[in-house]
């Protein structure tokens, strides 16, 4: 996701200014009434999808299920930093696999775990099978217009464009023919770990 949002404007960055700001204050609101918390996660998927899919809510304990869903696709909001808001929605076989990742890290962060820490215990589960890898393609909606990423070269946040992502476990740059630096192309993060996605943004391309 960093390669989508940064861009151009990575060439503005000021390093000692940034090595004497603050960092910013996480994004997502835990004070907020349960209904939006629902309607923040639907936001990820198109309505037809989001209205059947089994929610999730963040609360300081961890995520709770609040209803159960008849499409097999989960809905969360996503925190891969506790700084960041990413209204998310797994298909099926993302909810069977990756969606058990982040419920772990979020129970974790309520126990006072460190990042460092999770992700150590996060890395042990996938080598001793607790957590899998998607074992077939998919899809993940990250279609909402509300999210928003901790950029640490920028220390700040950037909104998220809304995009698609496809299961590509342990994928590289290599493996699909497409460096960060190359514009209207499809991008890997989370290169060569379990839970590696293709991003593509809908509308990018302008064609000729």
């Amino acid at each position: 996701m960093r390669a989508i949002v940064l861009g151009a404007v990575l060439l503005a960055v000021n390093p000692a200014a940034l090595a004497q700001a603050e960092r910013p204050k996480p994004t997502y609101d835990f004070s907020l009434p349960r209904e939006e918390k629902i309607k923040l996660a639907e936001s990820a998927a198109p309505p037809e999808i989001s209205s059947q899919a089994t929610v999730y809510i963040l609360e300081p304990s961890g995520y709770v299920r609040v209803r159960e869903g008849s499409n097999g696709f989960s809905c969360i909001v996503d925190r891969q930093s506790p700084l960041n808001l990413e209204p998310t929605c797994f298909d099926a076989e993302g909810s069977r696999t990756t969606l058990l990742t982040r419920i772990f890290a979020e129970e974790q962060r309520a126990k006072g775990k460190t990042e460092e820490e999770i992700s150590a215990a996060l890395d042990q589960g996938y080598k001793s099978g607790k957590f899998r890898a998607p074992q077939k393609p998919g899809i993940v909606y990250m279609m909402s217009d509300l999210g928003y990423l901790y950029v640490t070269e920028l220390n700040r946040m950037v909104r998220i464009p809304p995009h698609l992502m496809f299961y590509a476990p342990y994928a590289t740059d290599k493996d699909i023919g497409s460096p960060h630096s190359a514009a209207n192309m499809p991008k890997i993060i989370r290169a060569g770990q379990p839970d590696a996605y293709i991003i593509v943004v809908p509308g990018q391309h302008t064609g000729h």
